[in-house]
């Protein structure tokens, strides 16, 4: 899918192993519970799989976002019937070859390659299935949305897109830190993330001494050949999205906001679908750059004067999923963590995590967590069982 083969390396195999290896050890950490009722009645509260799990997943991380689904159903109990994304099958398919190999009996873990609008509408309407766990887009989580209410009412666990602000106050004490941040964060996989930093609100004082440290990380990031380790930034994944992307791009510049870095695409001689990193300034949030998720390698900057409008302007969207915050001041760190509308909000950092950690949304960016293990219980059903003695 055009990400950089260091990265499937050092990150999407690994984290795949780990994710897999968490929930094996964690499951028999899951306790069932007693209510306190007098002492005429046991009563006991006691967590049951669901059944069947549809896993439907995204092509920007095939293999990781697979584990985040297909880990936690197995370990409480469930079968699990795996869509991969048509862009990127091939790690879906090799991991059920791994799990037979391992001992999964057959028919426990299955993979159905396929359209969207095919395998995936299947999953989603049909009435065998007890719960679709789904990462992608909002438009298509709302699909699924429909497909439950037009069916058997299935469960649905939805990880929707992002519009994630990156919020660089203007005590934040450590302007390199966060200017690296703020270009990785959007120019990491190639703004293929659902959480990218996609919005830089900063604060008006600092923009442009930011804006210069965010340019001269961003021109060491140049897109190159998938499969070479060295290179950092890869290629987007096909036509469709390249011409999404371009398209936000010259939106952004017939809306008024300046170009101030790339915006074109590069490298057309090799026939790969290369964006260079693209950096938009003096950009307002009613701007559709600012406003719709466009999964690409644009950053869109966007000054405030004080913390109420950074807060305003950050929860001024329809999505939830993360949100990032630089400053010096542990009290305005929570204050604003706080009054941020988003699943994640990440202090003098962006994009940290681990499997002990869930990561989800609020609003439209979907319901329900991957990782840690709260991510075990959209996957099960809870009984009560109640029983007189006496």
């Amino acid at each position: 899918m055009g990400k950089p083969i260091r990265d499937s390396r050092a990150v999407d195999v690994p984290l795949a192993a780990e994710c897999i290896a968490y929930y094996g050890e964690a499951i028999d950490k899951v306790y069932d519970e007693v209510a306190p009722t007098g002492p005429s009645d046991v009563v006991t509260l006691v967590r049951e799989p669901l059944g069947v799990v549809g896993a439907v997943v995204p092509w920007n991380f095939p293999l990781l976002m697979a584990s985040w689904k297909v880990g936690p159903a197995l370990a409480t109990g469930n079968s699990v019937v795996l869509k991969p994304a048509e862009q990127s099958p091939l790690t879906a398919l090799r991991l059920a070859e791994l799990a037979a190999e391992a001992g999964v009996p057959d028919g426990v873990l299955q993979v159905v390659p396929g359209f969207g609008e095919t395998a995936g509408q299947a999953l989603g309407r049909h009435m065998d299935v007890d719960l679709v766990a789904f990462t992608g887009s909002t438009e298509v989580g709302k699909l699924f949305l429909r497909y439950s209410g037009e069916s058997n009412m299935k469960r649905l666990a939805l990880e929707c897109g992002g519009k994630s602000p990156h919020i660089v106050m203007q005590d934040c004490g450590d302007l390199d830190a966060a200017a690296e941040a703020a270009a990785w964060g959007v120019f990491y996989n190639q703004g293929e993330v659902c959480n990218a930093g996609s919005r830089l609100l900063v604060h008006e004082s600092l923009k442009d001494e930011l804006l210069e440290r965010i340019v001269r990380v961003a021109e060491t990031i140049r897109p190159g050949d998938p499969l070479d380790p060295e290179t950092r930034m890869g290629a987007i994944v096909d036509r469709t999205q390249l011409e999404r992307v371009l398209g936000y791009i010259d939106a952004g510049r017939d809306q008024g906001a300046d170009l101030h870095l790339g915006g074109g695409q590069v490298l057309e001689e090799s026939g790969g679908y290369f964006v260079e990193p693209t950096i938009f300034d003096a950009v307002s949030n009613e701007m559709r750059i600012a406003r719709e998720e466009i999964f690409g390698p644009v950053l869109a900057t966007i000054p405030f004067g004080d913390e109420e409008e950074a807060i305003e302007i950050a929860n001024d969207t329809v999505y939830g999923l993360a949100a990032a915050v630089w400053t010096n001041d542990l009290s305005r760190a929570h204050r604003v963590s706080r009054a941020l509308r988003a699943g994640v909000v990440w202090v003098n950092c962006f994009d940290r995590g681990d499997i002990t950690a869930p990561f989800g949304g609020f609003k439209q960016s979907g319901f329900g967590r991957d990782k840690s293990i709260h991510a075990l219980e959209k996957y099960t059903d809870l009984k009560t069982i109640w029983i007189a003695i006496d």
